[in-house]
């Protein structure tokens, strides 16, 4: 949690100067650059002109620090359109993959996009999702139970899209392991897995970002098969 008292200690570089926002967006970068495991607070003070004890003034650990640069990503996601558009549904579609396209930009946020939502931003995208579904036209008592399972397909299913390609990218290039894996399906035998010995090239040549889209348009055409959207006179 942030610290309140006083100002951060002196005697080590503009200490006094630096703010939360200012450490994270860092962070952020050094992020990008090197991954989680590259981002250490010494590297940190460095690139701040600073020492870590007045990192530490602001975050808590590394792990607080990395939650909170994920949720900067994400408030920048859709911070640019405050706007909420007239159909409730292309709003839900234009945020979701907004959110989706920031995360892949920096894939090392993904799995730290948690749901329910605690950070600000995490809230903020939360409590837009509940604003345009309740513009659906879906019975009010319905609201939350969609809302929360829209958000969690939105950073979940990303997650579970983008997070898996940062381990394999330490080691091999995504199509490799996509084009080894579709092998693999290929010796299986098509009386036991008929679908996926029939798919493989589907597998090797998918499109992350068509595959989030898919299952989100998916949600989206059940959210408008069953709202209300014409009440009767």
């Amino acid at each position: 949690m942030p610290r309140t008292r006083g100002r951060a200690p002196d005697g080590e570089g503009r200490a006094d100067a630096l703010s939360r926002e200012i450490i994270v967006g860092a962070a952020v970068t050094l992020l990008d650059e090197l991954g989680e495991r590259g981002l250490t607070f010494r590297l940190l003070a460095k690139e701040l002109n600073t020492g870590p004890g007045a990192l530490y003034w602001h975050v808590t650990n590394k792990d607080e620090l990395v939650a909170l640069a994920a949720d900067q990503v994400l408030g920048h996601a859709f911070a640019a359109d405050q706007r909420l558009v007239a159909d409730a549904g292309a709003g839900l579609r234009a945020l979701a993959i907004a959110v989706f396209d920031a995360l892949d930009r920096h894939p090392w946020a993904a799995s730290h996009v948690t749901a329910p939502a605690t950070l600000e931003n995490a809230l903020r995208l939360f409590d837009r999702i509940g604003t345009l579904v309740a513009r659906t036209g879906l019975p009010a008592e319905r609201h939350f139970a969609v809302t929360t399972a829209i958000s969690y397909y939105i950073t979940g299913v990303s997650a579970e899209i983008i997070a898996p390609g940062l381990t394999v990218g330490a080691t091999t290039s995504r199509d490799a392991f996509l084009a080894r894996t579709a092998q693999r399906w290929e010796e299986l035998d098509p009386a036991d897995y008929p679908f996926l010995t029939r798919t493989t090239k589907d597998l090797r040549d998918h499109d992350d970002r068509d595959q989030f889209t898919t299952g989100l348009d998916l949600l989206l055409g059940g959210l408008d098969a069953i709202a209300d959207q014409r009440p009767p006179a």
